[in-house]
Parts: structure tokens; C-alpha cells; sequence
């Protein structure tokens, strides 16, 4: 009997804000909600930007103003709007009119017969070239003067052809939250996004770990690129060609794997299972499907599972841009008839499009089994059916789409109606596009959407793209599609595609309904469909059932006196979880980096024939473990 995989937390950052609590959610559909929902919304972003402080029951901003929180919504609310979501690339990342680059020179093209430049004397290449004679400046510097006919590589500026991102809200900078020296900004984002999670949890993460074995804990998370700025990959390789020097902790702080290794580490002390799967835009999805084939099965009861990534930068959007694949400013300047684009309305699902926007985020959600949450009174907010994956076969552009998608969607359907029959299948579900706002996939994902929206029998199939919203965060690209799946499993409005006039022709919509306009659901929702089409064939597709049908299979299988206890254990639950939102929304964020904290002494660990104790955990790890084999021994 498999057990059921709940969603009993979520947590994360992209460009919507924050994600727990449907903040980020609330963000994408601010005018359809109450005005209590959206004043809500925009208080707690105007904390996070630096807009106010909480003081008491008012706020404060920096000139000593003392607001209440209508006033700071008065006040504030078209600079926090404008101020999130996808928007012109900030100066924290670079200069998009400013973008440095080098071009060879031949010295005789300027007239010179030498040229002098100065360099550190760590840095004098071994052997000196025979052209370059050297004087010392001081101990530190020497002055080079070149002769001869030579080429140089002079440093220009040029503006780049990409001007928008979907970036985190402006002013909130996660390297102030904790001691975060020498961190990539992508690992950054994954200690405040488990951190996150957990601390939504509602339940004390000691408590958890007092009811489960340590390898009964499991994590899985990654990134598609690693961490690309300064502080990773992107230093090292940018190190030596800047005259300085690799660090020791460019390396291993770039590896894909840190989006694991960190919440291991510093947020949680797993002992348990780790991996980091990475398959492009699916990641989540691949990580995912982890998670939930470990708990199906019983090798572990809690998992961790999320994707980081922050690639805002000038390297990877220019390889981007060289396939072809982002926006620019000038294709969609020609869309627009016009001299001058809107920039937040760059990504364009289903729409006239040219291209996709990069983004940043993380997203982690906590994973339990069944017997567990009910015991621990988890508050669930979802489960995972299924994840399904699939690869495209054979094909000539490693980046173009395949049949794979075809695969992996139909199964995601097949076992949701075998599940919870055809009927919600036909009349309560939804699909989270992968919406990536390129030509190509406007057409190729909605045929392929239309053709099993028919084969299921399906009519105006509700299509959601959250990309319009918070661009392409690559790896998390498909956790951003769950948490916002989550959020409308809550509160009943379908996000619009706000960012397009309307459907291009070409989008085959026979059997979808795809509006540009934010619809409140008539009838609850049963299940979410998720879709990825990553590079180089890498299809994922996860059912994620509602609360209410999970709630409902936890009653058939426990009963309803088990059940009862349970609900009794869910208001204490609630009202924890309730108390951390209140709190972060005021400001105070609760990250959780415990670095050098609660150690182990490995000569403390109890090892016996049939079972190991570790300090600080309530059950030994059973080492009786059973013969697979055994018609084979």
C-alpha cells in the first residue's frame, strides 16, 4: 500500500515576494483580491523593501514618518508595484546600457609603435614575453611598457539587448539577513527559502525529528547552472583574467549540489537521503519525483525538497540571447509597433511573443507521508499524485521540443482520472503551463495541450502561465508553477495572462481556455496539472491534488476517529504557523543558519547488530534489512 505524499509546507522567494502563506500568489493576482487581502499583500512587501518599519500597531518609514498600514498602502503602492514582478535589470546586478566587453586591437591601427599599462607583480606572466619591458613602481606594482606590433584587447562598454528580469522585490537583499559571507546569491536564496518552509511548518522541526529514525529525513534539491556570479563559478572563471585570484570557496560553493548541501548543513541537520537532480527547466519537477518515489515506497517519511537559482547575470543572459531565446528590446519593440517597450510586459505566454525573460527564485516545500502528518497534526495543503518524466528520443536540435512532453502529460492524466475518476479530470482541474513565451513553444505545448485536453474529453481547459509574472527561473521555474497551484487551491482565482492583448493565432486552443484576465473559479478545483519542456528533451508532468481530495483519502483510509484527533492536533498547528506569518510580515524573518551549531560527536553514535542511535533523534535506524534477493542467495 503506497503512502501519500502531502504538501504540509511551502516556502521561497522570486519575484513576487515571498511565497509561503500565498504572498507571492496574492502578488500576481493583487487586483482580483479583498481589499483586506491586498492591503495585507502590500504591507508585508513594503517591510521586505525597506519602504517601512513595523512600530508597534503603525509602521515607520525611514524620514521618522509614523503610518498606519492604510497609509502606507496609500503611499507606497504604485513604487512596490512597480517595484516587483518583471521590471528593467536593476544595478545591483550590472548595467544593461553599460555592459563591459573586450575587442582586439592591432597597436598600428592606433598610430602607436608602444603602448604602457600598469600590473601587479603576482600577476607578471611567466615567461615575461620578450616585447614587454618591465620597471618597478613600488613593491607591489610594476610599469609595462609593449613594443612592436602587437595586438591589444582593449576594454569598451556596449547596452545590452536584454533589459528585463524578473528579480526579487527591490530593496530586499538576502545577504543582510544572516552571516552569508562568501555565499553565492543562489545559496543565498536556498538557506531564506528552506528557512522558509520550515519555519511554516507549524510544527517545531525537533518535534519531527523525535518521531522519525535520522535516515527517515530525506533532501533533494539542486540548480540547473550552479552558482554563476562572483562568489562561484563565475568568479573563478573570471578571476584570473581580472588580475586576481581564485578563491578556495569559488569552487565548491558553484557546485549544482549546494542547493542540497546548505539546507543539510545549516538549515536542518539531515542525516537522511540527498540528491540533486538536475534536468533544465524540470529540475523541480525531477527532485520532486524523488522525493515522492522514496515516500510512496517507505524509504523515508519527511523530505525536503527545492530548486535555487540566480542567474541575473551578464554571461548567462548574453549565451541565452546568442540561441535566440530571450526577448529583447528590439523584437519586441517591432511587436509593439513602437520606439520604446514596456518592459514588464516582456514575457508573453500564448501571446505575440519573441522570446523568454530570465528570473530568479527558490522554492522548497516540505513532503510527509500520510501516518506521519496526521500523527504530527500537519496542516496539509496539497499532495502529489504522481510525477512523471520522460525524454524526447531521437531529434536534431538538442534544445528543440519532442514527443516526450506528449508522454508525460498523458500520464499525468491517465492517473489522475484513475484516481478521482473522469468527471474532475473534465470539470475541476486546471494546467500550469510551461508558458515559456517563445514562438515556438506558444504552439508546440498548446497542441500538445489542446490534443490531450480532447483525448480526455476536456473543454475550456483553464491555462495558467506564471511566467508573465516572475519570468524564468530556470530550476525553480516548475516549483513557482506549484506554489502558485497552492495558492489557488485556496483562494479560487485563476491568475490571467495579464501581459498579452490577446492569443496569438497561431496557439491551437480548441479545448483550452486561456484568458489574459484574472477569472475567480466557480466550483473548487481537484487537481493541478504541472508541465516543463526543458532543453535537451528533459519533460516532466506532477498531478497535485487539492487539499480537500487529499483530506477526503486521508478519511477513507485512517477513519474518522483518527481523523478527529487530527483536527485537534491541526489548530495548534495552524495557530503556530499563524504566528510565524504574523511575525514575518512585521519583519522579523526567523532564518535559520546554524552554522557550526549542534554538532555531532561521531563518538557518541551507538552502534549495535540490528540497530544505530544518533544524539538528539527519538528512534535508532533499524540496520534489519531485508534480503532483495532472495531467490538469488
Amino acid at each position: 500500500m503506497a503512502r501519500l505524499p502531502l504538501i504540509v509546507s511551502f516556502g521561497g522567494y522570486n519575484a513576487a515576494g515571498r511565497s509561503s502563506f500565498h504572498q507571492g500568489y496574492q502578488r500576481t493576482v493583487l487586483d482580483a483580491l479583498s481589499a483586506q487581502k491586498q492591503q495585507e499583500t502590500l504591507l508585508g512587501l513594503a517591510v521586505m523593501m525597506g519602504y517601512v518599519n513595523a512600530d508597534g500597531d503603525a509602521y515607520k518609514n525611514p524620514q521618522g514618518d509614523c503610518l498606519s498600514g492604510a497609509e502606507v498602502v496609500q503611499r507606497y503602492r504604485v513604487e512596490i508595484e512597480q517595484n516587483t514582478l518583471i521590471r528593467r535589470i536593476g544595478a545591483q546586478f550590472f548595467d544593461v546600457d553599460r555592459v563591459p566587453h573586450h575587442h582586439s586591437l592591432s597597436v598600428n591601427e592606433t598610430n602607436r609603435e608602444s603602448f604602457t599599462f600598469t600590473l601587479s607583480k603576482r600577476n607578471l606572466p611567466k615567461p615575461l614575453p620578450s616585447h614587454w619591458q618591465v620597471s618597478e613602481l613600488n613593491e607591489r606594482k610594476v610599469r609595462i611598457t609593449v613594443t612592436g606590433e602587437q595586438t591589444l584587447h582593449v576594454k569598451s562598454h556596449f547596452a545590452s539587448p536584454i533589459q528585463a528580469a524578473g528579480q526579487l522585490p527591490t530593496g530586499f537583499n538576502p545577504a543582510e539577513l544572516y552571516q552569508s559571507r562568501f555565499h553565492p546569491r543562489g545559496l543565498q536564496l536556498s538557506v531564506l527559502a528552506a528557512s522558509d518552509a520550515i519555519n511554516a511548518l507549524g510544527i517545531d522541526w525537533e518535534t519531527i525529528t523525535q518521531h522519525v529514525s535520522p535516515d527517515q529525513i530525506s533532501c533533494y534539491a539542486s540548480s540547473i547552472a550552479g552558482q554563476l556570479d562572483y562568489e562561484g563559478f563565475g568568479g573563478m572563471l573570471q578571476s584570473r583574467l581580472k588580475g586576481g585570484r581564485v578563491s578556495s570557496k569559488q569552487l565548491p560553493l558553484g557546485f549544482n549540489s549546494m542547493s542540497a548541501d546548505f539546507v543539510n548543513a545549516y538549515v536542518i541537520g539531515n542525516l537522511g537521503t540527498t540528491s540533486a537532480v538536475s534536468g533544465a527547466c524540470a529540475t523541480f519537477l525531477f527532485n520532486l519525483r524523488a522525493a515522492v518515489s522514496d515516500i510512496q515506497l517507505g524509504h523515508c517519511r519527511v523530505a525536503i525538497v527545492g530548486t535555487s537559482e540566480a542567474v541575473i547575470t551578464p554571461e548567462v543572459i548574453e549565451g541565452f540571447d546568442a540561441m535566440g531565446a530571450l526577448a529583447t528590446t528590439e523584437k519586441l519593440c517591432k511587436l509593439d509597433g513602437t520606439e520604446a517597450t514596456d518592459l514588464r510586459r516582456a514575457s508573453r505566454p500564448f501571446g505575440e511573443n519573441c522570446g523568454f525573460v530570465m528570473g530568479e527564485g527558490s522554492q522548497y516545500i516540505v513532503l510527509m507521508d500520510d501516518e506521519l502528518a496526521i500523527e504530527l497534526g500537519a496542516d496539509v495543503h496539497g499532495a502529489v499524485s504522481n510525477v512523471f518524466v520522460h525524454a524526447d528520443g531521437f531529434k536534431k536540435s538538442i534544445s528543440a521540443p519532442g514527443p516526450g512532453n506528449y508522454i508525460s502529460m498523458a500520464k499525468a492524466l491517465a492517473s489522475a482520472r484513475s484516481l478521482l475518476g473522469s468527471e474532475a479530470i473534465m470539470k475541476r482541474s486546471f494546467v500550469q503551463a510551461h508558458g515559456s513565451s517563445t514562438p515556438q513553444n506558444r504552439v508546440t505545448e498548446s497542441e500538445l495541450l489542446d490534443r490531450v485536453a480532447k483525448t480526455f474529453g476536456i473543454d475550456n481547459w483553464p491555462v495558467v502561465a506564471v511566467k508573465a509574472y516572475l519570468g524564468h527561473s530556470l530550476g525553480p521555474a516548475s516549483g513557482d508553477q506549484l506554489v502558485s497551484s497552492l495558492g489557488i487551491f485556496a483562494q479560487g482565482i485563476l491568475p490571467g495572462i495579464t501581459t498579452i492583448s490577446g492569443v496569438a493565432d497561431d496557439v491551437v486552443k480548441d479545448h483550452l481556455s486561456i484568458s489574459n484576465q484574472h477569472r475567480q473559479l466557480e466550483a473548487d478545483m481537484d487537481v493541478a496539472f504541472l508541465n516543463s519542456k526543458g532543453f535537451g528533451g528533459n519533460n516532466a508532468s506532477a498531478s497535485i491534488l487539492a487539499p480537500k481530495v487529499a483530506e477526503k483519502m486521508l478519511s477513507n483510509r485512517h477513519g474518522a476517529q483518527i481523523m478527529n484527533k487530527y483536527y485537534a492536533k491541526r489548530e495548534d498547528t495552524r495557530e503556530q504557523a499563524k504566528a510565524y506569518n504574523q511575525q514575518y510580515l512585521r519583519g522579523n524573518y526567523q532564518i535559520i543558519y546554524k552554522y557550526g551549531q549542534n554538532m555531532l560527536d561521531e563518538n557518541l553514535i551507538s552502534i549495535e547488530k540490528e540497530s544505530l542511535s544518533v544524539p538528539g533523534y527519538g528512534q535508532a535506524i533499524d540496520l534489519n534489512q531485508e534480503n532483495l534477493y532472495k531467490d538469488m542467495t
